[in-house]
């Protein structure tokens, strides 16, 4: 997926998890992030940051902060692209042999999944999670307790029950990583679904992303421990 319009800047603070400010050629500018997750590891003073500038023109904020560079490392921390992503990719043949119908945003049961794929050979439920932490090439998610999703790999285990096949795939939003783990200390209980749903026969896939400034690309698997 290609970004339009991207600039650099360094950033200075954030005021709240919707808006942050940066220096942008010796001036300061309000814009928008695109992740209202606490990111407190990636959002340092001093950071490197890339922009997207809208063209929508009535918006209050001209920019995007799209990605931060953390100790060299391109991270993609734009809540919305993992979707996107995942849709462009399985859309090009990388995750089913054969052609798929795709759906977004489908409703099953209590929830609504991103993804729902269907051929003559499959019907199956994909839910996508962007992980943007790491700590020493390990990625984790989530970087805060998620109750909403606890009770999307638990729909997601009801779905393989009822005869669908069931995925989640983690979008990890940079490359270098060495594997993937659900993040134990900050939400066990998340840990603990995921071993259910592996158990119960759900897929449990993880990628990590060719970044640049202005693309991001899903690419190579990434192993999971649980």
């Amino acid at each position: 997926m290609k970004y339009e319009n991207t600039k650099r800047a360094v950033f200075l603070d954030r005021p709240n998890r919707f808006i942050a400010h940066v220096d942008l050629n010796g001036q300061t500018e309000t814009v928008h992030v695109k992740n209202t997750g606490r990111c407190k590891e990636l959002l340092i003073p001093g950071t490197e940051v890339i922009l997207e500038e809208s063209v929508n023109p009535a918006r209050k904020t001209k920019y995007d902060l799209i990605c931060v560079n953390k100790s060299g490392r391109w991270i993609n921390m734009d809540s919305q692209v993992p979707n996107k992503a995942a849709a462009e990719w399985i859309r090009a043949g990388r995750l089913f042999p054969e052609e798929v119908t795709l759906k977004t945003e489908k409703v099953y049961g209590n929830s609504r999944f991103d993804i729902y794929v269907e051929s003559p050979c499959r019907k199956a439920f994909i839910e996508v999670k962007g992980v943007t932490l790491e700590e020493n090439d390990i990625a984790r998610f989530p970087d805060a307790p998620t109750q909403r999703g606890v009770k999307h790999v638990e729909e997601l285990i009801r779905c393989q029950e009822d005869g669908y096949e069931a995925y989640l795939m983690f979008v990890i939003q940079m490359k270098g990583i060495r594997e993937f783990e659900p993040n134990w200390s900050t939400h066990p209980q998340f840990g603990e679904v995921l071993q259910k749903a592996q158990n119960a026969g759900v897929h449990l896939l993880a990628y990590d992303c060719l970044i640049r400034e202005d693309y991001i690309e899903i690419q190579d698997p990434v192993p999971i421990r649980l």
